[in-house]
């Protein structure tokens, strides 16, 4: 049986963190848990439950090793709640991620009392977002495919067993993003790649069952991917969104990170300077912050600085 893309993500950041020292790690916990509301879901920088925060929070406390007891009850009687209320798409999706990150790790099903339909319905509602370009786009109203949607669908229809719908012309349409400075777009008009983009179009095509980078086009892919990603970091450790952005961020260096280690690409060299970087952005009281610029800590970019932080220290 394959392991979803999700569950092999977080299995790898969990391990990476093992050897995490527990002083260090409780710090981290201790917050995550302070983020967490009456009703059970976790708080963004605005305040309020939220289940996009929450989805970060709980999968932060899940690579911790610390999703258990009260924390992951009160956190599924949130997400039952919510199932009772209309939910946006994007919301949607970080509920259903939520759901399934309690139940494999704690055996806590939210969705267990829903209609049995549901997945069918989901995959009905995806399928109004699919182009013509093979991709799906954000919106209903959208006219072309985003790399990030795309990645997304393909996630939810692997990690709910429902059949992933022609996957060779997803493929076909990832690989379309592709550009000559070696990464990917979000969106076909572009002409720049970005870190974020190149980490979803590689996270897809690690999905999709035709890839391959034994091959010559996947040799020659991987390698044009690398170069540009490594070409992202900057002397500060951290990588950029895109090469008109002048500064590192969190999420960047994450995406970045992971992208690379799907290739099997991590160099020692981008490792220990990313290493310096995460660290400078993690705080004494637990959590990080998304980049030098900011002074806010939030559960999202705690798990960004948690991920990032596993996937070097392998």
């Amino acid at each position: 049986m394959t392991i979803p893309y999700l569950a092999r993500l977080i299995l790898r950041i969990a391990n990476g963190l093992e050897g995490l020292a527990s002083e260090r790690r409780n710090k981290h916990v201790e917050f995550l848990r302070s983020m967490q509301q009456a009703d059970g879901g976790f708080s963004g920088r605005q305040g309020g439950s939220d289940l996009y925060y929450t989805s970060f929070a709980l999968r932060g406390l899940a690579v911790l090793g610390a999703l258990d007891g009260a924390i992951a009850e009160q956190a599924a009687s949130f997400i039952r709640q919510r199932l009772k209320t209309h939910v946006p798409l994007i919301d949607l999706i970080s509920l259903l991620f939520s759901a399934q990150l309690l139940e494999t790790t704690t055996g806590i099903d939210p969705l267990a009392e829903s209609d049995s339909q549901w997945p069918v319905h989901l995959t009905t509602m995806f399928a109004q977002l699919r182009r013509s370009d093979g991709g799906y786009a954000k919106t209903m109203e959208g006219g072309a495919g985003s790399t990030y949607q795309t990645f997304l669908t393909v996630l939810i229809h692997q990690q709910f067993v429902q059949p992933l719908p022609d996957p060779e012309s997803i493929g076909n349409f990832v690989r379309s993003q592709h550009r000559e400075d070696g990464g990917f777009v979000e969106i076909r008009a572009m002409r720049r790649s970005g870190t974020n983009p190149t980490a979803a179009a590689i996270g897809t095509l690690q999905v999709i069952p035709s890839w391959t980078n034994q091959n010559e086009t996947g040799i020659q892919l991987t390698e044009s991917v690398a170069s540009f990603l490594h070409s992202m970091q900057l002397d500060s450790g951290g990588f950029r969104a895109n090469t008109r952005i002048p500064l590192a961020d969190l999420l960047s260096t994450y995406t970045g990170l992971q992208a690379l280690s799907d290739l099997n690409c991590l160099e020692n060299a981008t490792t220990d300077k990313a290493k310096l970087y995460i660290g400078s952005l993690e705080q004494p009281q637990g959590g990080w912050l998304a980049a030098e610029w900011d002074d806010t800590i939030d559960v999202e970019y705690t798990f960004y600085g948690l991920a990032a932080l596993g996937t070097v220290i392998q």
